[in-house]
């Protein structure tokens, strides 16, 4: 027994240094791939499908300051004043499940919880996974600033079939640099990010149209990002 309790304890204390390790290093250098990524290509390869992993990494300076107060605006519009997690929002989707338990549930998952599954978890919704990104989200929380999360966050994310981070659906859907995103296409991105492999930025439906316009208007009244340095 003495002996197990000695190995748990190795094991959890190796868990521990090895995440904030992770955690830190993701902090300063770029993250070119992720276990999303690497699920996608695994499937397109047992479908027979063409591999495809568009994805190119840009700073946050290179990115339309358009698209972090878009995806605010659909995603999370508290995310400069929450540490993770929005705690209203949760109860308010929490209440909304349990009085239209047949509707599509409806999550409360903030951006920093979302960065925190693309970059070090599974996609899923099993109760471990869950514990899993609520211990890395508070990991990334304490030691990125909002800046580094948004900026992972706009690189990380799937915005299309094959399609990672601001920069590939830039380019691959518009004909532009993340940097030359107008306000229009990036509300129409943001729009898409419930389920981009489903709705598209490239050929919007009336229902991503709409999905649009109440994100522009919803922009004018979420805080600015600041830029890098700057107090939130």
């Amino acid at each position: 027994m003495k002996i197990f309790k000695k190995i748990l304890k190795w094991i959890v204390v190796a868990f521990l240094a090895s995440t904030i390790l992770s955690v830190i290093i993701c902090r300063f250098v770029p993250i070119f791939i992720t276990p999303l990524m690497v699920i996608r290509c695994v499937q397109q390869v047992k479908d027979g499908k063409e591999l495809k992993m568009s994805h190119h990494w840009v700073p946050l300076e290179r990115i339309s300051p358009d698209l972090p107060s878009a995806v605010m605006a659909s995603e999370d519009a508290r995310f400069l004043d929450h540490h993770g997690f929005d705690f209203n929002a949760i109860v308010s989707a929490a209440e909304r499940n349990r009085k239209h338990p047949e509707k599509r549930k409806l999550g409360a998952s903030t951006i920093s919880q979302q960065t925190s599954k693309n970059v070090f978890l599974w996609p899923g919704r099993s109760w471990v996974r869950k514990g899993f990104e609520v211990y890395f989200t508070t990991l990334v929380e304490f030691f990125w600033s909002k800046q580094r999360i948004m900026e992972v966050y706009l690189n990380s994310i799937e915005m299309g079939d094959g399609i990672y981070g601001a920069d590939a659906v830039a380019q691959e859907h518009f004909g532009v640099t993340a940097s030359q995103l107008s306000r229009s296409q990036c509300a129409l991105i943001a729009a898409t990010l419930p389920n981009p492999r489903r709705f598209s930025s490239k050929h919007p439906s009336a229902y991503m149209k709409k999905r649009q316009s109440r994100i522009l208007h919803e922009m004018r009244y979420v805080k600015k990002l600041p830029k890098k340095g700057e107090d939130k």
